[in-house]
């Protein structure tokens, strides 16, 4: 290296660590399309976004790893699964986040946003399961409904029952059926890029439409329209778009007996001494019945690893299994105080194998 090389370099090496910048993390790796590869960081903390329901057991976990291993304690940021993902695909490296957490499967468009910033090296884990239910305030109205009611309270248009649909015109929920409380329909809910919005409206609207005969022949006929029809939900001021925290829900809700509001289960769980689920078809949201599938609108848990962050970030392939571990995950594990569902036995072993080959890997193995 020339005398003047070495002296452009250093200076270089001054002015990003005068920025606050000393692990290289933006220097150009000359690839079109990519973006910056950044080099080892050892001292960078692992960055978690995503899930606000998956953030929940993502943190005891994180402060546990800080506590117990040789480790920092990983830093989790709660923006939503559809944030997350976003964040997460920016790119490759320790000052992106190596970990993006899911209420629902990453999507097609989302892995092609991941691959046009570099990020091609993804590693899908499940790690337990969780309800989406509808709860209200202790002291309000017993709800006990069907899917079929709950699609045509929540719906924005209807069928007409002559061959076409209507804007919904229900603006209480007995009006839907008289076995519903005569209350007005008031649901506070997630917004559009929610995962939990997004399982709510295919395993609770979907299924609702479902058992409608118009919508069972507009599926047949049209799966696009239909799925358009079952998963657009009102915007008259029945549904209220309440940001991606659960936690803001169950506050609202203490404020408004009346009204309802999509939680996970695991908020339930840690609210039950002032909030109560609502059944459907008969079935009470209930770790049992989740855990048995007998609740139908329970939904898996996922967390994204890039995998090309193992080498530059340490400690994350152990964080992975520090994840999925029978103490923390499993049936006996500690996050079942907060509320997880935990994965059936060989489902867990699998994912347990899946973390262990990112050890490996990690390793250069």
């Amino acid at each position: 290296m020339s005398l003047r090389l070495s002296c452009l370099l250093g200076a270089a090496l001054l002015l990003l660590a005068a920025c606050g910048q000393t692990d290289l993390s933006q220097l150009d790796t000359g690839e079109p399309g990519v973006k910056p590869v950044p080099a080892i960081a050892r001292n960078q903390k692992i960055k978690i976004v995503g899930s606000s329901t998956v953030a929940p057991f993502s943190r005891p976990v994180a402060e546990r790893f800080g506590a117990v291993t040789r480790f920092s304690t990983p830093i989790v940021e709660s923006t939503g699964t559809g944030g997350g993902f976003k964040a997460f695909c920016e790119g490759v490296g320790p000052i992106t986040p190596s970990i993006a957490n899911a209420s629902r499967p990453m999507t097609a468009s989302e892995r092609e946003l991941c691959r046009s910033a570099g990020v091609v090296d993804i590693t899908e884990l499940a790690f337990g399961y969780d309800g989406i239910v509808l709860a209200n305030a202790k002291n309000g109205p017993d709800f006990r409904m069907t899917k079929r009611q709950m699609f045509l309270a929540l719906a924005k248009d209807i069928p007409d029952g002559k061959g076409g649909f209507i804007p919904n015109p229900y603006s209480r929920w007995s009006e839907v059926s008289p076995e519903l409380p005569d209350v007005p329909i008031l649901v506070f809910g997630q917004p559009p890029t929610s995962g939990t919005r997004d399982a709510f409206n295919e395993l609770g609207m979907e299924k609702g439409a479902l058992e409608i005969p118009e919508l069972q022949e507009l599926k047949a006929s049209d799966p696009e329209a239909f799925k358009l029809r079952s998963h657009t939900i009102r915007t008259d001021g029945k549904w209220i778009d309440f940001g991606e925290h659960d936690s803001a829900i169950v506050q609202s809700l203490m404020k408004s007996p009346e009204a309802v509001g999509v939680l996970g289960y695991s908020f339930l769980e840690q609210n039950a001494d002032r909030a109560k689920g609502t059944w459907f078809n008969g079935v009470e949201p209930t770790f049992d019945n989740i855990n048995s599938g007998e609740y139908g609108l329970a939904r898996l848990m996922f967390f994204y690893v890039k995998d090309q962050n193992l080498p530059l970030v340490d400690g994350l392939a152990e964080f992975v299994v520090f994840s999925v571990d029978d103490g923390a995950a499993g049936p006996d594990g500690y996050l079942l105080e907060q509320g997880l569902v935990p994965l059936h036995e060989d489902e867990l072993l699998a994912q347990q194998k899946i973390a262990a080959q990112l050890v490996a890997k990690s390793r250069g193995y």
